[in-house]
């Protein structure tokens, strides 16, 4: 950038960081809720307590739809955008 592109810009700098912040957020919490790791724990833990008898099977398998349904919108999201 030139220097009188450049001295005509600045005024709006501080717009262009605020976008730039912005971005940043947007992109850390996609990344976050497109992460599959929280999803497979709870898929762990609700196995275990159906075993330890704390659910039963009809909340285990209405649950375990949820979650499975979910992995599968991550896993299109991440054919979408690798």
């Amino acid at each position: 950038m030139g220097l009188i592109s450049g001295l005509l810009t600045l005024p709006i700098a501080p717009v262009r960081a605020v976008v730039w912040a912005a971005q940043q957020v947007a992109e850390k919490a996609e990344d976050e809720y497109y992460d599959p790791a929280p999803v497979w724990r709870e898929l762990a833990d609700l196995e275990r307590r159906l075993l330890n008898d704390e659910i039963d099977q009809d909340t285990f398998d209405r649950r375990e739809d949820e979650l499975i349904d979910r992995l599968d919108e991550i896993a299109e999201f991440r054919r979408q955008f690798p």
